[in-house]
């Protein structure tokens, strides 16, 4: 083939394949597969850093309401939980799920010595690393390549809205990014398969790639013009649209391990309480749309929707009636295998670590229940063992 030939070839392309399988696992004996890879988890990434103390409301503590004289929510909007914390009122949509104790909340979620930059603290949470450790992929392509999924997956990953492979980024996971279902049926149809061979590695590589990627977008295309259309009808905000198309790629049982979604404008530094209020209804109103649609495909007890975030906020707000970039905050299990009801323990707030919260819970306990509960493998050799899952699913 010629390199005018491998050019027309790549501007066919699709899809955003990232990192394929390298030359060695070509060669190499299929490992056995051993895990619950029938079930399937979706991430959903709050996109700049959430206000957990406004999300999960101290309501009962004085000095939350102290520290934020203009963002605190009132007593009187709070979703009482317990005694002592409470949803905002945003998340009313929320209370079924969490009345039919399918809504697990992780309280104090965050990590020792943290990292107050976005890049930096996405970056630990997605390769599940200590504070001052640096590693090159995320920790689902590391747990992926030690338990590999069955091989008749069309893909490791699919990512929908922002594309960066997060947690899924590494040299040996197969990630595919979609956007509009009807655009990618139209695009894959684009895709031609090569069945040229060659001698030479890189070469060799690339049509290997293209092979694959081929594969996987006739898969995917064939069984999304085959699934029954939802009954459920979602919002049309962002966060909606994404686990509408989330909700269309499971109910067309596309064999996939992980679908990440994510929501951005949390970086709530300046009018914070109606932007922050949107946000929240918005996830709410997406959520819930997702498990209707999840219990009327006969789905929601294989699906184990998870929330994560870089960082949540300080606890005072700032001059600009915002809050700036802090450490913990609370974060969701929903499934119909979910045990619900709060977990962990709310940070104090009159214990402070320079005006922050400390953390209650390392945030590795939520990648190891996902792991070890969830998808029943060990994990271990990804977060090690002083990190427990935490007993909130069935």
């Amino acid at each position: 083939m010629l390199r005018r030939d491998l050019l027309k070839l790549a501007a066919t392309l699709p899809l955003l394949w990232l990192a394929p399988r390298p030359f060695d696992l070509f060669a190499a004996s299929p490992a056995p597969v051993r895990g619950r890879w029938d079930r399937m988890l979706v991430l959903v990434e709050l996109h700049g850093g959430n206000d957990g103390l406004n999300t999960l409301v101290p309501y009962a503590d004085e000095r939350y309401y102290q520290a934020r004289p203009r963002l605190a929510i009132s007593r009187e909007r709070v979703l009482q939980l317990s005694l002592s914390v409470g949803l905002h009122d945003a998340l009313e949509p929320l209370m079924g799920v969490w009345q039919g104790k399918e809504l697990a909340i992780v309280q104090g979620v965050g990590y020792p010595d943290p990292n107050r930059s976005h890049f930096r603290s996405i970056e630990i949470w997605d390769t599940a690393s200590a504070s001052g450790q640096v590693l090159d992929e995320g920790w689902l392509a590391r747990l992926f390549e030690a338990h590999p999924l069955p091989a008749e997956f069309a893909a490791d990953g699919i990512l929908l809205g922002q594309r960066d492979g997060g947690p899924l980024s590494g040299k040996t996971v197969r990630t595919i990014a979609l956007n509009d279902p009807q655009q990618f049926l139209q695009q894959a149809g684009l895709v031609k398969a090569v069945e040229q061979a060659s001698p030479n590695r890189a070469l060799a590589h690339i049509l290997q790639v293209q092979r694959e990627l081929t594969h996987a977008a006739g898969d995917l295309a064939a069984r999304l013009q085959q699934a029954a259309p939802l009954q459920t009808i979602f919002p049309s905000s962002p966060i909606g649209r994404q686990l509408e198309t989330a909700a269309q790629l499971l109910t067309a049982k596309v064999p996939v391990a992980v679908i990440k979604v994510s929501q951005t404008g949390f970086d709530t530094h300046a009018g914070q309480l109606g932007h922050h209020e949107r946000l929240l209804k918005e996830l709410a109103e997406g959520l819930v749309a997702f498990r209707q649609a999840m219990v009327q495909a006969g789905l929601w007890d294989r699906v184990l929707l998870m929330t994560y975030s870089e960082f949540g906020r300080r606890v005072g707000e700032n001059a600009s009636a915002g809050t700036d970039h802090g450490t913990a905050a609370p974060h969701l299990f929903l499934g119909g295998s979910v045990k619900g009801g709060l977990y962990g323990s709310p940070p104090s707030l009159s214990d402070l670590q320079e005006g922050d919260l400390k953390y209650r819970v390392d945030y590795r306990s939520l990648y190891a229940t996902v792991m070890q509960s969830w998808w029943e493998v060990s994990g271990s050799e990804i977060v090690g063992q002083e990190y427990p899952a935490i007993n909130c699913l069935g």
